[in-house]
């Protein structure tokens, strides 16, 4: 069996590179340490972004005024149980699995939000 692991990211409004925070080092840090992320690469321009890296899943979080509330990240996964669990040991505070429908398809979903605010969808299609 293959070690759970990010497949896909999708932003819920523009940008899943550009994902609003304050704090660059701040995100950058936690992800890293609850997500499993690697930092990958900064920018200045045309505002200050990182962009982090999970089995070639890139997310980005810039400063650029945006509301972390109203943003986050569909991640669609392998394993989501495993991805669960991989979480909950790195000491976050995840809901439980549900199954959504969507477009005739079935997923087993939950979801995370961080301290900044930002809200992720974990999801893995229900292969019949």
């Amino acid at each position: 069996m293959s070690k759970p692991s990010f497949q896909s990211a999708s932003p819920y409004k523009d940008d899943v590179l550009a994902l609003p925070v304050t704090d660059l080092d701040k995100a950058s840090n936690w992800y890293c340490k609850h997500f499993g992320m690697t930092e990958v690469e900064r920018c200045d321009l045309p505002n200050p972004a990182v962009i982090l890296e999970r089995e070639g899943v890139r997310i980005g979080f810039a400063i650029n005024g945006g509301d972390p509330a109203q943003e986050g990240a569909a991640i669609r996964v392998s394993d989501v149980n495993g991805i669960r669990r991989q979480l909950e040991s790195n000491g976050i505070d995840v809901a439980s699995i549900r199954v959504d429908e969507r477009d005739g398809e079935k997923f087993n979903v939950f979801f995370v939000v961080a301290p900044d605010g930002l809200c992720y969808y974990f999801n893995e299609r229900i292969v019949d």
